[in-house]
């Protein structure tokens, strides 16, 4: 994709890799994968932009480069058939609820249908009585679009995702519909569902209301205005990182991808530039940069520094 945008030819364009591996991440508890691919791909000239998201109408195809998987050691198919078995509730310990689609029988690679809260956990959590599951599906969904509305470019929110609306097997028993598993992330948008995104004790509230916090984040800073994004070594595999900078303002943005806590040394948030108490605009707490920081299981930070 990148290939092709410039100001002359493509302005604007999708960002699939990204989104392909907010999902890997997401998966494998690592951002080892994507950290890489930022730093060598996310670049794009002045004048253009991408459109970042997590989920589509369509389905999710692991459109990730193989010379990236390559670098990192592992073997691109066999990764991606793992991606796929994740993703369709096959891997022992997965917590997504998806169905294949266009599945190859002979190499076992398939794209993926699904509602990004189901994919994320909320299904499966719900369906077990699982409250704790459900807390981390919550979380995992924020985190991917935490990152999509703070990376830079454009982000695009998939109507439903806001309230968390679930996958719709009803698909099956429509002549015209039944084969194509993308139905099962394509149903009529739930107003009942959205009439409780007031609701902070609801899934659906939590999720409306946290995108919205995050939104605010993103408009209210002036470090998100035409920034630019440099990507970062957090010194751990599990967190993801990148500064975003606007002349005198500046944020560093942080997300866990796994699914224990992770930390951070002192030494490498003064690496990073943090030597002084900075503020997390997300939870609205005090982070001393001289001591370890240490992030919850899907944790997502937007670390202040002050205007010098």
């Amino acid at each position: 994709m990148r290939k092709y945008v410039s100001e002359e030819e493509c302005q604007l364009s999708y960002n699939p890799q990204l989104m392909a591996l907010l999902w890997n991440s997401l998966a494998t508890g690592k951002a080892r994968i994507l950290k890489h691919a930022m730093e060598q791909r996310f670049a794009i000239p002045a004048g253009c932009a991408w459109v970042n998201y997590v989920r589509c109408h369509d389905d999710i195809g692991f459109a990730f480069s193989d010379d990236d998987i390559q670098d990192l050691g592992m073997e691109p198919a066999a990764h991606r058939r793992f991606l796929t078995a994740f993703y369709t509730g096959r891997y022992a310990g997965s917590f997504a609820c998806g169905l294949p689609f266009q599945e190859d029988s002979l190499t076992g690679h398939a794209r993926i249908s699904g509602t990004c809260a189901s994919l994320a956990g909320v299904e499966k959590a719900l369906h077990d009585q699982d409250a704790q599951g459900v807390e981390d599906a919550i979380q995992r969904i924020l985190l991917i679009h935490g990152v999509i509305l703070t990376i830079g470019g454009i982000p695009l929110i998939y109507l439903g995702d806001e309230i968390g609306m679930l996958n719709d097997y009803s698909y099956e028993a429509d002549a015209n519909k039944i084969g194509d598993t993308r139905w099962l992330h394509r149903s009529a948008f739930d107003w009942e569902r959205a009439g409780q995104r007031t609701d902070g004790e609801t899934v659906q509230g939590k999720i409306y209301q946290n995108l919205l916090r995050l939104i605010q984040i993103r408009q209210q800073n002036l470090a998100f205005d035409r920034a630019e994004t440099e990507i970062v070594d957090t010194g751990n595999d599990h967190v993801f990182g990148y500064f975003r900078t606007n002349g005198d303002h500046s944020v560093l943005v942080l997300a866990n991808f796994s699914g224990s806590s992770q930390d951070l040394e002192g030494r490498r948030l003064r690496l990073l530039g943090l030597r002084k108490s900075i503020v997390d605009l997300v939870a609205g707490r005090t982070i001393v940069a001289t001591h370890a920081l240490t992030l919850d299981p899907y944790d997502f930070m937007v670390l202040a520094r002050p205007v010098t």
